[in-house]
C-alpha cells in the first residue's frame, strides 16, 4: 500500500502563521510591533492561506488571532494619504479586503476569532467575517473610516448589519467612536467576553468543543446560517464597495480628511512616547 502523502506546507507570508494542531487550526497575524496590520499582501496571504485551511481535510475549527498586545490595528494609515505606485490595478488593490473576507466566511472549518488590545478598521471586518468572536475585557474596537475620508469597504457595512443591526451600523461606522469589550458584547459584535488571562483557556476549550463535535452537523449548520443571512443582508453584493473606496482615495475632500487624521494621530502618539500610524480598513 502506498504510503499517505504528507499534506502541503502553508503559503509562506512574512505577515502571517499558518498551523494545525489534529483537528485544530491557527490563523496568525505575525507583525505585532505594528499591531498587526492588514497590508494588501496579507490580505492576499489570508486568502491563500484560507484556502489552504480547506485543503487539510481534518481541521475543523481555525482560531483567528494577532500576534502581542493587539488583534489588528488595520492597515497603515499612511496608505491612505499616499497611494502605492506598484502598478497594481487600483479598483484590484481596494477589492482586496473584500476578498479577504468572503475567503475567511467560506472556509469549510468553523472560525473562532481570538480578539484582544485593538480590533481597529479592517480589523473589525476580518473579525465579523468570522463565525464566533470571544474577547478580553481589555479588548478595544473603533472603525475610523470615515474619519479617512473613506467609506468602510471589504464588505464590512452588510457584515456589520448582519451581526449588529444597520442602528448600531450607522452609530459605529459614521461617528467613528471606541468602544470596549462589553458594548461589543451588548450589541452582538462579540459572543463571549472574558478576563484577558482566561482568554487563552476560553478560546482553546471552545476549539476544542467544536472540534469534537459531528463535522457534518456542524458545517450544515455554518452554510445554513450562512445561506440566511446573506440572502437578508446582501453580502454577495458587497464586491461594488471598492469602486467607492477607489473613488474616495482620489476625492480632494477625503484625501485631505484623511491627511488631517494622520497628522493628529501621528503628533498623539508623538506625545505619547508612541510610534506608527496604524488604524485604517
Amino acid at each position: 500500500m502506498a504510503p499517505t502523502p504528507s499534506p502541503a506546507a502553508a503559503p509562506a507570508s512574512t505577515s502571517l502563521r499558518a498551523s494545525v494542531d489534529g483537528r485544530i487550526g491557527r490563523l496568525t497575524l505575525s507583525r505585532p510591533a505594528k499591531r498587526n496590520p492588514l497590508g494588501t499582501d496579507t490580505l492576499d496571504d489570508i486568502v491563500a492561506v484560507a484556502r489552504w485551511f480547506d485543503a487539510q481535510r481534518d481541521v475543523r475549527v481555525v482560531i483567528v488571532e494577532g500576534e502581542g498586545p493587539s488583534f489588528c490595528g488595520g492597515a497603515d494609515v499612511g496608505a491612505f494619504v499616499s497611494a502605492p505606485d506598484d502598478g497594481r490595478d487600483p479598483r484590484d488593490r481596494a477589492d482586496a479586503g473584500r476578498r479577504m473576507a468572503d475567503a475567511v466566511e467560506a472556509m469549510r472549518a468553523v472560525t473562532v476569532a481570538r480578539i484582544q488590545g485593538h480590533c481597529i478598521g479592517g480589523g473589525v471586518v476580518l473579525a465579523s467575517a468570522c463565525d464566533l468572536r470571544v474577547a478580553a475585557d481589555t479588548a478595544r474596537f473603533a472603525i475610523p473610516e470615515v474619519d479617512l475620508g473613506i467609506p468602510l469597504a471589504w464588505g464590512g457595512v452588510p457584515r456589520l448589519v448582519r451581526e449588529i443591526g444597520a442602528p448600531a451600523t450607522r452609530d459605529l461606522v459614521m461617528t467613528c467612536r471606541t468602544i470596549g469589550a462589553d458594548e461589543a458584547h451588548r450589541l452582538g459584535l462579540v459572543q463571549r467576553v472574558v478576563a484577558e488571562a482566561d482568554l487563552d483557556r476560553t478560546v482553546d476549550d471552545l476549539a476544542a468543543s467544536l472540534a469534537a463535535k459531528a463535522a457534518l452537523a456542524v458545517l450544515s449548520t455554518k452554510r445554513h446560517v450562512d445561506a440566511v443571512t446573506a440572502a437578508m443582508v446582501g453580502i454577495d453584493r458587497a464586491w461594488a464597495d471598492a469602486d467607492g473606496l477607489a473613488v474616495a482615495l482620489r476625492d480632494p475632500e477625503c484625501r485631505a480628511a484623511g491627511e488631517r487624521y494622520v497628522e493628529a494621530l501621528v503628533a498623539r502618539r508623538a506625545a505619547s512616547g508612541g510610534s506608527g500610524a496604524q488604524g485604517g480598513s
